[in-house]
């Protein structure tokens, strides 16, 4: 065989092995990086919230037609609505600003939540979001997807812990066949002040359940975080997180800042 068409076909092979390679990875969203908490928004308050996200080092590659992640910021505007006093109803819209690429818009997301009442007396918060939206084939090959999630958390003392332990489906998307993803959140704090906490925040998208990713291939993140706990009517997070896989943006800066506001006759948040 010549050898032009043997280095022709190593060539083939090379570039047939890196897609099989790149094939389990996905695009990673950034775009609203939380721990949920269990309470909901009180009925007529309205919380706006801003999640800002910028990924200093991140993908620098395209996976498939999906834009890298790397330098891109993401804005978006999260609105959340209390129903009643054990539900409230979440919508976001969700932005991207890149060099090269300009300013545009992504998706939108819709997030019913309901909570267990206060009347239950349980030890722990619970509750339970459920949501769906849409997001551009160019920042997500799945453009379609809805997420359930259950939420726990508890106060002891000082200390706060909550766990999210989401469980993700593609409607529409190359992973529409892969069933149910297991894409975990928690969090831990602790009250140095009235005013100021600091802790730790995890992120992970472990794979189909039942088959989870090889560790290269799964997307985990962990941040170092402070809430400023200014007034009960304001909402601040600020955080730096570190992607310790290789499917994973390896910098993440994030911060959210929230306000809530009161649609009754009667503040309930001073």
């Amino acid at each position: 065989m010549p050898k032009s068409i043997t280095r022709q076909c190593v060539k083939m092979l090379m570039l047939a092995f890196a897609l099989c390679a790149a094939h389990p990875a996905k695009a990673q969203g950034n775009y609203e990086i939380q721990v949920y908490g269990a309470d909901t928004v009180p009925p007529k308050n309205l919380m706006v919230e801003l999640h800002s996200n910028f990924t200093p080092e991140g993908q620098k590659n395209y996976i498939g037609k999906v834009i890298p992640t790397n330098h891109q910021e993401h804005e978006t505007l999260e609105l959340t609505e209390g129903i009643n006093s054990w539900s409230e109803i979440g919508f976001y819209i969700f932005t991207s600003e890149q060099d090269g690429h300009g300013i545009q818009w992504v998706g939108d997301h819709i997030r019913p939540r309901v909570r267990a009442p206060d009347s239950w007396h349980l030890p722990v918060g619970l509750s339970l979001s459920t949501e769906v939206g849409y997001q551009r084939a160019i920042y997500s090959p799945d453009t379609w997807t809805w997420e359930i999630r259950p939420i726990i958390d508890k106060t002891i003392g000082r200390w706060y812990f909550a766990i999210n332990p989401a469980l993700e489906r593609t409607w529409h998307g190359p992973d529409v066949n892969q069933g149910l993803g297991f894409s975990p959140g928690a969090k831990i704090s602790y009250d140095f002040t009235r005013k100021v906490s600091g802790g730790l925040e995890y992120y992970a998208d472990y794979g189909r359940l039942g088959g989870f990713d090889t560790l290269h291939n799964q997307q985990q993140q962990i941040f170092a975080v402070t809430d400023l706990n200014v007034s009960p009517k304001w909402e601040i997070n600020l955080g730096i997180g570190v992607g310790p896989t290789s499917a994973t943006d390896h910098l993440i800066v994030k911060g959210i800042l929230g306000r809530r506001f009161d649609w009754g006759r009667h503040s309930t948040v001073e």
